[in-house]
């Protein structure tokens, strides 16, 4: 038996819960119990603290982690035990038509989410702020290359895998794209480009703090427009990533005719768009949305992180680390804007 500690939500407005769990070592079938390391805080945990999205409660929040196996049941691949690694953020059953006629087992017609599953889901240690997580048998876990910090690997299996997932589709060796929002999402979607062999990406954004480490991934920071970087109707790509719908005036201004426009940011109610099907159609448009992503784009993550993470600054993303029962400070740490993210680590007994 281990002895696990885990933070429990129990709503906007409520402080967190740290709750002392007994776990059993002898895992089920397929199921990977995994020691956090360092966990990370996202945008979307910030919301649901502040209640701006909903999830069920009481819960264990946090999805992006990195740990250390230290048990696997029967069907997993008794050499993780030991290693570090990093996981899916969503469970799929591998048998529905989304994950096997579709290709996006992140629309499982069964899928489970850590960090935003109810407390009596299973085991319990359904998300990454705690000191251990049970990673289900349609979870994907990859090995981290010990060149990978924590630091790095932390946020790789939400923002760094989305904009793996949202990049994909943009050829390499493009002219010039523009990225709306110079978040953790936006700066890696840059980082993604550059690598890719994209020759300009200017990332644009109302925050200066945020814009000043455009230059470090290999972008062109813009205030406010890209106007003044690019004309219009010359941009190969916008990758929007910020969440605010008015920016889809301009980045449909700047596309170039059959130029893309990948949409990450808005994935909450307020989100309407004011575009006609003219817009789209005279300029022979493609639009996409991308919401999560497969494991293949984790792994690609990850393969990204060993190949090139080292160039990147990771002491001004990712916060010194505070314990879990700090959870709340942490919170407001990432509220502040201060960091693109914030980290997490659990003290284990």
């Amino acid at each position: 038996m281990i002895r696990a500690k885990i933070a429990v939500f129990h709503g906007p407005g409520a402080r967190f819960e740290i709750v002392d769990k007994v776990v059993n070592s002898c895992v089920g079938e397929g199921e990977c119990l995994v020691e956090i390391a360092l966990a990370t805080v996202c945008g979307s945990d910030l919301h649901t603290v502040e209640g701006r999205r909903r999830e069920p409660i009481p819960a264990v929040l946090g999805h992006e982690g990195v740990g250390r196996v230290i048990a696997v049941g029967r069907g997993r691949e008794a050499a993780l035990v030991g290693r570090r690694v990093t996981w899916t953020l969503a469970d799929s059953c591998g048998r529905c038509r989304a994950c096997r006629d579709w290709a996006l087992p992140q629309k499982c017609e069964n899928l489970f989410k850590y960090g935003h599953a109810p407390l009596d889901s299973g085991s319990g240690l359904n998300g990454a702020y705690a000191t251990h997580v049970l990673l289900r048998s349609g979870t994907t876990v990859i090995p981290l290359p010990d060149s990978v910090t924590d630091a790095m690997a932390a946020p790789a299996n939400c923002a760094l895998a989305t904009m793996v997932a949202a990049t994909e589709p943009l050829a390499p060796g493009g002219e010039t794209a523009v990225i709306q929002g110079a978040g953790l999402l936006g700066l890696f979607g840059c980082a993604l480009l550059r690598e890719k062999g994209w020759r300009r990406v200017v990332v644009v954004d109302t925050n200066v703090d945020r814009l000043g480490l455009v230059p470090a991934f290999g972008g062109e920071p813009a205030r406010d427009s890209a106007g003044d970087h690019v004309s219009a109707g010359s941009v190969d790509a916008v990758i929007e990533v910020c969440g605010h719908a008015p920016v889809v005036a301009e980045g449909m201004a700047l596309l170039r005719p059959g130029g893309r426009y990948q949409l990450v940011g808005l994935v909450h109610p307020d989100s309407r768009l004011e575009l006609t099907g003219e817009m789209i159609i005279r300029k022979c448009l493609t639009i996409q949305g991308t919401h999560n992503y497969a494991p293949a784009h984790l792994a690609a993550a990850v393969e990204f992180l060993g190949n090139r993470g080292h160039k990147l600054p990771w002491d001004r993303l990712v916060s010194p680390p505070l314990p879990l029962e700090a959870l709340h400070d942490a919170m407001d740490l990432a509220r502040s804007g201060r960091w693109p993210r914030v980290a997490i680590r659990p003290a284990v007994a």
